[in-house]
């Protein structure tokens, strides 16, 4: 009679590599050893070309890009958002140039941010969301900021419940001192504006909590009045 240990312990004393399978594996290999050395010489193809891609095109494409960006930034640093957007025709690259020809540098991708600040300067908030929301980074400063300008945005568009969304996402994506009691207070002013004074004091009080010594915190007992006040309190 087999013991319970023994039961238990049986499949792992069965044999992997005996020669019955040793020899299935190398029949098998027989078989199809011409599609097996297309796949893999297809897949080392493929390595190499991600390879060549990654550390030679788009290295090299990230050097120009960041040689191009340059003028633009310049223009945008002197509030010529046209300019500094669309370039001028065979003199420098504007940032929607840089987006079309280095989309795949980090170059490519800084552009889109600033020509969604560019659409934001020049009153185009659809066109601002829309290369915003193609802006991702971990840049513990810009995170927060081009998540926090896509709720300004759609304050703009008078789309206040999204404005809130991407307040409080922007608030909550890097904490720290300076950018989350900046979209807290965004957010609670958003939600004043659709009447909804009970979430508004809620976070200006989590303000005044968490981020004591910020100029919102400073600012937040005098909208905590004005929203008692509609409240009845």
């Amino acid at each position: 009679m087999t013991s319970k240990k023994e039961t238990s312990d049986a499949p792992f004393n069965i044999p992997i590599f005996t020669p019955e399978n040793r020899t299935r594996l190398e029949n098998f290999y027989e078989n199809y050893k011409k599609q097996i050395t297309y796949v893999l010489g297809a897949i080392v193809v493929v390595l190499v070309g991600i390879y060549v891609f990654k550390n030679l095109i788009v290295k090299k494409k990230e050097a120009e890009a960041q040689n191009m960006i340059f003028t633009a930034q310049n223009y945008f640093a002197k509030d010529s958002f046209e300019l500094a957007l669309n370039g001028k025709e065979e003199s420098f690259y504007g940032f929607l140039d840089i987006i079309d020809e280095y989309k795949f540098t980090k170059t490519g991708r800084l552009a889109r941010y600033y020509a969604g600040i560019c659409y934001m300067r020049i009153g185009d908030y659809e066109e601002a969301l829309r290369h915003l929301k193609k802006y991702h980074t971990s840049s513990k400063l810009l995170k927060p900021i081009s998540i926090g300008i896509i709720g300004d945005a759609y304050s703009e568009l008078e789309e206040y419940q999204k404005a809130a969304k991407y307040y409080l996402k922007a608030a909550k994506s890097v904490k720290n001192k300076l950018t989350s009691p900046l979209y807290y207070s965004k957010a609670a002013l958003v939600f004043e504006e659709l009447g909804k004074d009970k979430k508004a004091m809620h976070i200006y009080e989590l303000i005044k909590e968490d981020f004591p010594e910020s100029q919102e915190a400073i600012n937040a007992d005098k909208y905590i009045g004005r929203v008692k006040a509609r409240l009845g309190e």
